[in-house]
């Protein structure tokens, strides 16, 4: 398999804790999207200020699909077939977190995460 590069925002605790914890079960390369060269992915920072992005070889998914690839990769199956299959609500949800990153309820999430 190819190396597994997820460019996440490094200033959000949340996104700090999931890629931890997806990284403990699965070899990956995070990468925070403040601290890089974007243009090496062929990424803007404008598209991962609003949601993570996970490159595998030449495949790029963004927002919700990257977060089922990664459970999936990771072995929780059930929880990227509940996330692909929710389609739309999926989408809305993920983007619902990524707006309020900084809200008690998201804070509160990433401490579930936290080992």
């Amino acid at each position: 398999m190819s190396e597994i590069i997820v460019i996440y925002d490094g200033q959000c605790k949340f996104c700090e804790q999931s890629v931890l914890w997806v990284g403990k079960k699965l070899s990956i390369t995070a990468i925070a999207y403040q601290s890089v060269d974007l243009n090496k992915y062929g990424l803007s920072y404008e598209e991962c200020e609003k949601s993570v992005q996970v490159i595998i070889g030449n495949d790029k998914y963004k927002s919700a699909k990257a977060v089922s690839v990664l459970l999936n990769l990771r072995g929780n199956r059930f929880l990227s077939i509940l996330i692909k299959s929710s389609g739309k609500v999926g989408e809305h949800a993920y983007y619902w977190v990524a707006r309020n990153r900084s809200s008690f309820i998201v804070k509160t999430l990433a401490k579930f995460l936290k080992p």
